[in-house]
This record gives C-alpha cells, structure tokens and sequence, in this order.
C-alpha cells in the first residue's frame, strides 16, 4: 500500500482520544436497546463546501424550484387537526398548502391558492376548522375534501368543468404523528425515504403519544442552510457553550448517517468534556447538570457516592422523577435514553429530538422575502401522563430576530441562552461567508460528517439528479 493510499484509506477514522460515546452507554446500570448501540459512519471526501450557496439568490431559486418541490416535509402534527374538517396552512417559500383532515382516517393536504385567480384560500400561519374552503376575492368555493361546491355566475364559464375543478393536491403521508407533504407524484415513499431501519428506531419512543407543550417561531439572520448545519454537530460547544461542556460529551459524540436523507448524532450526558479532562470532579459534573434545571431534578442537592458516577446519579434521579410524573413505569428505560442527547436529521429541514431529558423537534425554512433569512420552528414534546387526554396543543409564540428565546413564556432561561449563542453564530457566520476571501468552508472528517452528507443531498437536487 502506497502513502497516497494509506492516506486515503485514514481519512475519517479518527476519533477523540478516550471513552466514545459507546463506551460510555456500554458502562450504564440500565442497558441501551440495540439501535442506541449501533454506528453508522462513512467518509464522504474532504473537500470545501462552496459558499455560493449561502447567500446567491440564483441558488435559493434553484433550491425552491428542484428540491422543496421533490422532497418530504413535515408539515405539523396530526394533533394540530384533530377533527374532520380541521385545518393547518403550512408554507415553505413560495409554496403554501392547507393541511387538512377529510376524514378520520384521512389528512390532505391542497395547494392553498384558489382556482380562479389564485387567491389564497386560508391566511398563511392560520389554522381552525371549517365545512368549506371559500375564495374571499369572488366566493368560488370548495368542499374539504377538495371537490368544487360552487361557482359563482356559472354561465360565465362553460369552459369550467366542475366535476373536475378539483382543488390540485400534495402527496401526504402521516409518521409518529408527524403529517409529511411531498410536491412530487413520483417521489419514493416517505418509508423509502426516512428508511425502515431508522423509522425503527423509534418503535419505543412513540412520539405520536407526545403533545406540544411549547412552540416557538423565531427569525434567524442566516440562511436555511447555515441554520439547520449549525445544529448538525458537537463540535461548537466547548467555544460556544462552554458552560454546558462541564456537563456534555461533545468531541466524543457519535455521528451516523443512514442512507442520503437522514443523520444522527447521540451526546452523552453526565459526563464531562474530553476538552476537560481531570478539570473537574464528578460531584462538579453533577452540580453543574442539576443547576440548570432545578424543576426537573429537584431542590434538594444531590450527591455522587464514593466510585460512583454523577451520570449514574442523573439517570437515576431522572427516571424517578419522570415516572413519577408521567404516572409511568420507566424502570426498563435505559440510561441513555433518559439522559443522552439524541438529533436525528431527516432532510432537508426536520430534527427530532426522541429521548426524555430534550423532548424537543424542529426545522428551518427559508425567509421567502430574503435568501439570507430563516425561520425557525421549535417545538418541546411532551409525553402524555398516562390516564390523561391529551393536552390541546400550544400556539405557535413568534419572536423576531432580536428577541431571546428565553422571552417566551415557559421556555427555561438558561436553554434559552443556550439556543441565543447559537443565532448571535449563525448571523456572524451569514455575514462572514459574503466577506471571506476563502471562498468555501473547510469540515472536519467526522465531526461535520451530518454537514458534509446534508451538503451533498443539496448538490444532488439542486443539479436535477
């Protein structure tokens, strides 16, 4: 074997120096299932993303016209239409549609824009229910489940045939309680697309049996690009939360990718940085975790035994502390799931967030007046106490690019702080990458690898593949 190919054969198989995160979870009172235990890592080249990307309009455009339209989206939450008749108007870009349920067993989801002169036919941001969907410019009319009711001076337009004026629909498939919209009529289905394997994984953690507690609406000063990488890696904590590395495994978290859609990182909770190595006791790792969240753990302070460990002390206080509230037996969960952080990807704009301690999903979507802008929608999902109905889901709180999540109502301030260092990056990053000389960003083999894999899903659509 030659250097060149001794080189190539190297490049990616570098880790952290000390415990990964699987030794770790192999260490836990409470063992993982077998898909916590798992890796999924491939080296998928080393060069420079270009910046172009980021803040050329001809390149938004490209995305809008051969990657929105091609790809599955969560659109919202089955709980957010309940009912026949209810109704939810998600817009990606350009693109708007009416999410609505028909029947019981049947959610569709209509180009929200009428068929006489485009009109939309529902506000964006608006949800409600309705027994018709009527354009407010001349009252043409269509019943829920898409058909035309009416036509106003229908004399004026034999060359209308209602029995086919049809409201034009998305493709719609529903997912642990998520409601999936695709453009194209000749995209795989969204179980070809996530992968049976990975929709696996979360037989367990039935996130259909979770409420909206909270959802936050944020403006961000990047592009939906920049904001959904930002939030594909560990890498960034020790610089930019350098409070939450006292508590968090970030150089020796776990990166896996399954396939061309969807990624995965797991962070190990409880314990510290390997950037802190011999810094810190463990009763220093455990009064740092518990003071961030007195609600959730408790006031009473908590201590590591003589050989203990304070992951060990967090998972099992959390576990109690959950049953307990959830009036649930949670003794078979592992200590993974408890603590550890778990981001699954699926592209191009979706993260959930399926373990205990971080109940949190999200996506980004591009600002359709500035390319250089996003949105953010960030959602906590809460499981539902056994014996309980479940809780009307929270309405949507927007906050502008200015305002700190921690101003909402319900929000922990120190998460909010968190979640405020990543937007004041994400802005310095918007305007570096128009400033840089360098014109592409450099990425590390395994830490950025969730970056490397969204990047060329991006490539592949944008080319026409």
């Amino acid at each position: 074997m030659t250097y060149q190919d001794k080189r190539d054969f190297n490049r990616g198989n570098a880790r952290c120096p000390g415990p990964s995160t699987q030794d770790i979870i192999a260490a836990d009172k409470v063992a993982a299932p077998c898909a916590v235990r798992s890796e999924s890592y491939s080296f998928l080249g080393d060069e420079d993303i270009p910046y172009d990307r980021y803040i050329t309009a001809d390149f938004a455009k490209l995305e809008y016209d051969r990657m929105w339209t091609r790809t599955w989206q969560w659109a919202c939450r089955e709980e957010h239409i309940p009912n026949v008749g209810d109704y939810h108007v998600y817009d990606v870009g350009p693109y708007s549609f009416i999410i609505t349920r028909t029947a019981p067993d049947e959610i569709k989801a209509f180009y929200n824009a009428c068929l006489h002169r485009g009109t939309k036919l529902r506000a964006s941001g608006t949800d409600g229910t309705a027994s018709e969907f009527r354009c407010s410019f001349h009252g043409w009319t269509w019943n829920i489940d898409g058909t035309m009711k009416r036509l106003l001076c229908p004399w004026d337009f034999p060359h209308v045939d209602q029995q086919k004026a049809n409201l034009p629909e998305a493709r719609v498939e529903t997912w642990s309680g998520f409601v999936f919209i695709n453009m194209d009529r000749d995209a795989p289905t969204l179980a070809d697309y996530i992968g049976r394997e990975v929709m696996e994984h979360f037989a367990g953690w039935r996130l259909e049996d979770r409420y909206v507690q909270l959802h936050i609406v944020k403006h961000l000063p990047c592009n939906w690009k920049l904001a959904v990488e930002a939030f594909l890696e560990a890498y960034h904590v020790l610089e930019t939360h350098p409070a939450v590395a006292l508590s968090t495994g970030d150089a020796n978290s776990q990166y896996d990718i399954y396939g061309e859609h969807v990624s995965r990182f797991i962070a190990p909770m409880g314990v510290l940085s390997p950037h802190l190595e011999g810094k810190y006791s463990q009763q220093d790792i455990l009064d740092q975790f518990t003071l961030g969240d007195r609600t959730v753990l408790g006031e009473n302070k908590m201590m590591v035994p003589e050989g203990g460990t304070a992951r060990q002390v967090m998972a099992d206080n959390l576990r109690g502390i959950m049953s307990q509230a959830l009036r649930a037996d949670l003794s078979a969960m592992s200590d993974s799931e408890m603590l550890d952080t778990f981001s699954y990807s699926i592209f191009p704009n979706c993260f959930l967030f399926p373990g205990i301690s971080l109940p949190m999903v999200y996506r980004f979507r591009p600002n359709p007046k500035d390319h250089t802008q996003s949105i953010l929608d960030l959602l906590f999902l809460r499981p539902i106490p056994q014996g309980e109905p479940r809780p009307v889901p929270a309405e949507p709180v927007s906050i502008s690019i200015d305002q700190s999540y921690a101003d909402v109502e319900g929000m922990d301030p120190n998460f909010g702080a968190v979640m405020d260092q990543d937007t004041n990056n994400v802005g310095l990053q918007q305007e570096g990458v128009a400033a840089s000389f360098k014109r592409g960003a450099t990425l590390g083999n395994y830490q950025e690898i969730r970056i490397r894999q969204f990047e060329r899903a991006i490539d592949k659509y944008v080319s026409g593949q």
